[in-house]
């Protein structure tokens, strides 16, 4: 699908809210997409330092230019499955401190999982979510920022998956729709507005996952990211 922007009165908001956020390559071989997801980050205030249309490509361009971020598209020519996938794993070989914004027409959770349970600064978007400029921008600056999203419609195929070794067993369903807010990137107070709950009940429930999960302590920021990585590892 190619994707379709908000009005120039929306562009102008996220170029004023988002300059000069650093430099990014692009990797699709739908020219439309490729040049749209372009455009919309040259008005936010990154710079797109290079575009390629194969895996090959994107990496000749990430060895020269190292890039804050790389957005690819997962499935790019010669068999269109999972080239770009394949050329996100070997930058992250390559270039561990690179932020990867993985794209893709359709949720393809057996595809994406290890990349997205094996580090930070990582992300799983569809193509649909980059119609609204403020909110993918935002999960490019999360990324850059350490962070990790997680694409909505793969947290409800995620949330639907069973397991009977399943380490998420001890949430209740309240503390897993929280969990799947967190891998998508919300902060508590996000959480809270989508939930209509308070701040504090959200609080608690994070912390109640944290415990179930017993991640060893650490800074909120990162064992909010090891929770995500657990879940996406059960699946």
């Amino acid at each position: 699908m190619i994707p379709t922007f908000q009005s120039s009165g929306a562009d102008e908001r996220v170029g004023r809210t988002h300059q000069g956020q650093g430099r990014v390559v692009v990797a699709d071989d739908d020219v439309f997409v490729r040049e749209g997801v372009t455009s919309l980050l040259q008005r936010a205030g990154f710079e797109v330092v290079g575009q390629a249309v194969d895996g090959a490509a994107l990496l000749d361009l990430v060895r020269v230019h190292r890039p804050d971020l790389a957005v690819i598209d997962i499935r790019m020519p010669p068999t269109h499955r999972t080239e770009g996938l394949v050329a996100a794993h070997q930058i992250r070989a390559e270039f561990s401190d690179i932020g990867i914004l993985l794209l893709s027409a359709h949720v393809e959770v057996r595809d994406a999982v290890e990349l997205l349970a094996s580090c930070e600064r990582v992300g799983y978007l569809l193509k649909t979510r980059v119609t609204d400029a403020n909110e993918f921008i935002d999960a490019l600056d999360r990324i850059m920022k350490g962070g990790s999203v997680v694409d909505p419609s793969l947290v409800k195929e995620l949330l639907g998956a069973q397991r009977r070794d399943d380490p998420l067993a001890a949430l209740s369903e309240r503390e897993r729709e929280v969990l799947g807010l967190i891998a998508e990137g919300r902060s508590n107070i996000g959480i809270a507005r989508a939930l209509w709950v308070t701040e504090t009940t959200v609080q608690k429930h994070v912390q109640h996952i944290l415990t179930k999960l017993r991640l060893p302590p650490a800074s909120d920021d990162h064992r909010r990211v090891l929770a995500v990585l657990t879940w996406l590892r059960a699946r």
